[in-house]
């Protein structure tokens, strides 16, 4: 099927609260009355009481409600229909990081083409563009160069849905020939990468990795996607997502890791993180709502950036949850990240949830003098598996200059706000509880996303209402207290990352060792919110300083 967005669709990154319908009643299918028993039964799920007399008194009320959720339902208002309501991360007295915008890239060695051509799948952005633009190599043998190394592997690890070689070697050819004619338009002109396959692509399926979309292809091209091509990106192949967003299990199975193929990579932007680390992508794009760049980045040793919220055009993109969640890169370096995230990133007049802010990157830093960097110092304190490794990199940050600076989380409940993603999805997918086609979705256990979307019809509006205000007070309780710290650095898998999905700080995550099995471990910085900048400046320099992201999987299958 063909679907054509409204003209004003995904005009916004949105609360959802006009699609999280009102308490228990809204599952209520059938046009049954709401009378004062249904009432009693129905009060236990929301912890609260009422008197026969007050219960007698909300019937009219609440029958009325559902005629008015029967009318909404009417409409049958597809993914890209946003809420009337924008998320703004922003806390009271906010001053951006930077305070002007400027990209340097850091020094490069010369490059030349290697004896074994199979070397250049491991090769950075800058690398195998230095090759395009001194005409080593032409955009069209490196677009087939990779198209044909994600077919050969792919088999095994599961990561393409579609492959969009078509259009691919068509945009190679206008590459080559424009770079010919002298009209080079940078860093990415003619490099070949990868997108989660819940961004459109007008002339290719979109199937969330989802059997009930399996077949949808939307009459759209993602914003993201449309920047990356108009630097001179080519767009080879539509990569995995755990279905609807969540894991790696896909309607066509399970996307592996390239280190251990009898694991998952993990989710869910597990097609992305699975490429890039078996050198099948110079990079992809993924997104976040609650980990789904950082866990499979972590699983498959990729450096991958999650933006601040806002910072990155969602038009064209499944909405999940319009207030949690982010798109951005997952690639093979950190100054690749920062490459692609400067391309992307922006406001687009399509998605009013972007906010204009400044993006000061300068890669020729060497050093981390003068950064102050604060640490959950709780956290690294606990015992947890990778303690080790994370301590050396504490220690690693101190060698490089770094003042380190121990913080301490706000005093909220956390865990309990992020029930929030759940009432945005299961607005965001109501059609599929009704239709009863979340049946068709691969997984089923309590876990997953069919049970998440029929349970989240009960959340009450007022409760998720309730939640955004504590939100409020996180969001200003972080702000204040990363004050005068230029970024922070925690273990990948702590508290934190639920709670800066819900503030909407910017994160990096890149490996930082193996486990004891040789797998890759990693270590997320953190940012201030915009603070985009100092955080990949100071992600990079350690980086630099380590060699991690220079492993690679055997690929011996």
């Amino acid at each position: 099927m063909k679907i054509k967005l409204p003209k004003y669709a995904a005009l916004a990154g949105t609360c959802g609260l006009s699609l999280v319908l009102g308490s228990f009643i809204t599952v209520k299918l059938q046009n049954a009355p709401v009378t004062v028993s249904v009432i009693r039964e129905a009060q236990k799920i929301i912890g609260m009481e009422f008197t026969d007399a007050e219960a007698d008194s909300m019937a009219d009320n609440l029958n009325q409600f559902n005629k008015s959720y029967d009318n909404l339902r009417k409409l049958k208002m597809p993914n890209s229909v946003v809420p009337a309501l924008n998320f703004n991360p922003v806390p009271v007295g906010f001053v951006n990081p930077d305070e002007k915008s400027g990209f340097k890239l850091g020094d490069m060695e010369k490059v030349t083409l290697p004896a074994n051509r199979d070397d250049i799948a491991f090769y950075t952005i800058r690398q195998l563009a230095a090759l395009i633009r001194t005409k080593q190599i032409t955009s069209v043998d490196l677009t087939k160069f990779f198209i044909e190394r994600l077919k050969k592997y792919n088999g095994k690890l599961l990561n393409v849905i579609t492959f969009t070689e078509e259009h691919a070697l068509q945009k190679a050819a206008e590459a080559d020939a424009r770079i010919a004619d002298g009209h080079y338009r940078g860093v990415l002109d003619g490099i070949p990468f990868g997108a989660k396959d819940l961004l459109a692509q007008k002339d290719y399926k979109t199937t969330f990795g989802s059997v009930p979309y399996q077949d949808q292809q939307l009459d759209v091209d993602a914003t993201v996607i449309t920047k990356l091509e108009d630097a001179g990106a080519i767009l080879i192949a539509k990569t995995t997502l755990g279905e609807l967003a969540q894991g790696d299990v896909w309607f066509g199975g399970k996307t592996k890791n390239p280190w251990d193929i009898t694991r998952g990579s993990s989710g869910s932007s597990a097609g992305s993180a699975s490429a890039v680390s078996a050198g099948c992508l110079p990079f992809a794009i993924g997104s976040e709502t609650l980990g789904s760049i950082v866990s499979p980045a972590t699983e498959c040793g990729d450096s991958g950036l999650r933006p601040s919220f806002g910072r990155v055009s969602k038009y064209g993109a499944m909405a999940l949850s319009w207030s949690m969640d982010k798109l951005g890169p997952i690639a093979r370096s950190v100054e690749d990240a920062a490459i692609v995230f400067n391309t992307i990133q922006g406001t687009d007049g399509k998605d009013l949830s972007t906010i204009a802010a400044p993006f000061n990157y300068d890669g020729r830093i060497k050093s981390l003098n003068g950064y102050k960097i604060g640490y959950v110092k709780a956290d690294f304190e606990r015992k947890y598996a990778n303690r080790a490794n994370d301590s050396t990199t504490l220690a690693k940050l101190k060698e490089l200059g770094a003042e380190l600076v121990p913080i301490e989380y706000p005093k909220m409940p956390i865990g309990s706000m992020t029930f929030l993603l759940d009432a945005e999805a299961g607005a965001a997918f109501q059609e599929l509880v009704l239709s009863h086609k979340e049946d068709q979705m691969v997984l089923q256990n309590k876990n997953a996303w069919p049970n998440t979307f029929r349970s989240a019809q009960f959340i009450p509006a007022v409760e998720y209402i309730q939640a955004n205000r504590a939100r409020t007070l996180l969001i200003q309780d972080w702000y204040e207290k990363l004050k005068g710290l230029d970024l922070y650095i925690t273990p990948s898998f702590s508290q934190n990352l639920s709670m800066t999905n819900l503030t909407g700080n910017p994160c990096v995550v890149l490996p930082n060792g193996f486990n004891a099995k040789g797998r890759p471990t990693s270590i997320t910085f953190m940012g201030q919110l915009f603070g985009e900048g100092k955080l990949l400046q100071a992600a990079k320099t350690y980086q630099e300083a380590t060699d991690f992201n220079k492993k690679h999987p055997a690929l011996n299958f």
